[in-house]
């Protein structure tokens, strides 16, 4: 019999590759956003304004890698660059009204799909996986020294 980590680590495979297979349709099904986009969207709109910088160390990209995926959401519309707010030299990237309703959009379609999944579990299931899954990302990003905003 498996280890339940190495049960853990097939699970999580199959869990992102659902999530792949999911975007294309979601895409087709209305969803307007890529998974780079769908995720610095959503960061963006938790901080606030961020540098490419800023993006740098909260994902752990590198600067070209956030050129590309950045100078992509500029193109779509989804991001403007300002100045700093705060008076800084760097310019950063904020959300536009449209980035905001297409990340709206496409949350809403995600949460939709996760109700269709969990609809036959209870309250009190659908509760407890989402603490352990957060308890899960908590100490991925304990280890990796970078923890996300929660609402």
């Amino acid at each position: 019999m498996d280890k339940p980590t190495h049960l853990i680590e097939f699970e999580t495979m199959l869990l992102a590759r659902h999530s792949l297979l999911h975007a294309p349709r979601a895409r087709a099904a209305g969803g307007n956003l890529d998974r780079s986009a769908y995720v610095l969207l959503t960061r963006i709109r938790m901080d606030g304004p961020m540098s490419i910088s800023q993006l740098s160390d909260a994902f752990g990209l590198d600067a070209s890698t956030l050129n590309r995926q950045t100078a992509a959401m500029l193109r779509s519309g989804v991001v403007e660059r300002i100045p700093d707010p705060d008076g800084g030299i760097a310019r950063k990237f904020r959300i536009t009204e449209e980035g905001a309703r297409l990340l709206d959009a496409d949350r809403s379609f995600n949460i939709g799909g996760l109700e269709r999944v969990l609809a036959d579990w209870t309250p009190e299931e659908v509760a407890e996986f989402a603490a352990v899954l957060e308890r899960f990302n908590r100490d991925i990003e304990r280890l990796d020294g970078r923890p996300w905003p929660r609402p």
